[in-house]
């Protein structure tokens, strides 16, 4: 497939987001990008968030997970279905009835300036940290497989992606996000479906043909029952449950959509609907996966043990390269299938990668203006100011956005959705500790010590989890990992606490 025909595919496609984004931005106005004007419909909602809680590192990593975990990663999505009920009838409810624009904001009323500042700040390095890892790993197969032939290095690949999701989002906000991730998450499911379909035709399956085939080859596996292990299934339950939570209920680029719904009763059938379909997609995306390897197989693909720095490691080698992993799905597609194959793919790889990008860039410039700056406070400020302001900050993080991706490429280390689940562990522990105080204790922080304490719950679980082996005695720290943390915060928090009556300023 010649680069330059993909090339034009994806310039048409971002034709047709920009086309949108000049539609649905009409008559926008801060509030527009904030929340929508608060109008946006449930199930436009529902659907398009779909993409934004998968991106690409579902579309990319999780297939490649299946080749040596088997069906592992599906105990964690079952927990994220637990976990959404909770956001809808423990959190929403306080949302709504707070009429908050930031969510963060329910941190002042309750904990105070100091802690709403911190709670803020720790959803802007996690989701920075989370939206650009999502990022790398589809530039990184646009740079390897698009336009490295073309001569376009990887630094230019980012720098182009990221001014063309500026020129889609730095005017409508949320307001034209709703209706681009629509259309993304209709292009990534389309993809999806098309590659199961095809490979099912070519390896001449049925679905349950399929499903037999890959449980014979231990593809299907999928609880785990030795406590001791990292992806136990009950650490897998809690640690999905509570990654949903946080990386839902308490992160300012998800709720932000979902606060943008006229009202509590609709915005709930939202994130309920939300939990059913993407334990559905997930579950093919692992379908796929052990497709895909049963495709390489059919190749002349095979796995093989060899020994890394001292290590006896699985690899899958076709054509004398290791590809298992987050390269599995991309050179299938790209070299082993058909032309209109790479087309799909490619579509799909672009349609995962935005929702998440956009919709992450949007959030850290509603909640840096909001929370951190001001902006809606700010007596004597003019809607064309807090404009003004609000586009300075907007591209600022999309230079942020740049820095870590190049970080990133320092340190990829072949399958970046264990990265991420990682990252979140250490960050989103602490935001959830400070939520959960709130919530569940009528007691008020030491507000000086509360940064110091959100700074060093996470420095304790980072010494443990390097020292589990010895200090544990053998026990592997999971995806509980973000349930510790929160719970040295929590901890700590109490201690330093002092009993009091709940403050409801909340502006």
């Amino acid at each position: 497939m010649s680069p330059f025909i993909l090339l034009s595919i994806i310039l048409l496609y971002f034709s047709v987001l920009l086309g949108i984004a000049f539609y649905t931005s009409r008559h926008s106005n801060n509030e527009s990008f904030f929340i929508g004007n608060r109008n946006s419909k449930w199930w436009l909602v529902a659907f398009g968030m779909i993409g934004t809680s998968l991106s690409g590192m579902t579309f990319i990593s999780v297939p490649g997970t299946v080749g040596l975990k088997g069906f592992d990663y599906f105990q964690v999505v079952i927990g994220y279905w637990l976990g959404y009920f909770a956001v809808a009838f423990v959190l929403l409810p306080l949302y709504y009835k707070l009429k908050l624009t930031s969510i963060y904001t329910y941190l002042q009323g309750r904990l105070g300036e100091t802690s709403y500042k911190t709670g803020a700040l720790f959803f802007i390095v996690s989701r920075t940290l989370g939206a650009t890892l999502r990022l790398y790993l589809v530039i990184k197969v646009l740079e390897k497989f698009v336009l490295e032939d073309m001569g376009v290095p990887f630094e230019a690949t980012a720098i182009i992606i990221l001014l063309l999701i500026l020129l889609y989002t730095y005017k409508g906000g949320v307001k034209t996000i709703v209706w681009t991730d629509t259309l993304q998450t209709t292009f990534m499911l389309l993809a999806l479906i098309i590659c199961v379909g095809y490979i099912l035709h070519a390896l001449n399956l049925t679905t349950i043909g399929a499903w037999q085939a890959m449980g014979e080859k231990g593809y299907t596996h999928m609880w785990q029952t030795e406590p001791q292990k990292g992806n136990f299934f009950l650490k897998q339950l809690l640690g999905g449950a509570f990654i949903t939570i946080s990386m839902t209920g308490l992160d300012q680029e998800m709720m932000q959509k979902n606060i943008s719904v006229s009202n509590l009763k609709d915005s709930r059938k939202n994130m309920l609907t939300l939990s059913f379909l993407q334990v559905f997609v997930v579950f093919i995306f692992l379908m796929l996966g052990g497709l895909l390897y049963m495709y390489g197989m059919s190749k002349g693909g095979a796995f093989t043990h060899v020994m890394v720095n001292g290590k006896d490691t699985v690899q899958f080698i076709l054509d004398g390269k290791n590809i298992i992993g987050d390269d599995i799905f991309p050179v299938l597609a790209f070299k082993y299938m058909p032309p209109v194959i790479s087309i799909i793919f490619i579509i799909g790889l672009i349609s995962a990668l935005f929702p998440s990008a956009d919709g992450a860039l949007t959030a850290l410039t509603s909640s840096f203006c909001i929370d951190i700056l001001g902006i809606r406070r700010k007596q004597g400020m003019t809607e064309g100011q807090q404009q003004r302001t609000r586009l300075i900050v907007h591209y600022t993080f999309a230079v942020v956005f740049l820095i870590c991706v190049f970080f990133f490429r320092i340190v990829d280390n072949g399958s970046l959705i264990q990265t991420l689940l990682v990252v979140a562990g250490y960050t989103y522990g602490p935001l959830l500790a400070l939520f959960a105080f709130g919530i569940l204790t009528r007691r008020q922080v030491n507000s000086s010590l509360v940064p110091i304490i959100c700074i060093a719950a996470p420095a304790i679980c980072y010494m443990l989890k390097q020292n589990e082996a010895q200090w544990l005695n053998g026990y592997v720290i999971g995806n509980e990992l973000l349930i510790i943390n929160a719970a040295f915060t929590f901890l700590l928090l109490f201690l330093s606490s002092r009993k009091g009556r709940e403050n409801n300023n909340i502006n």
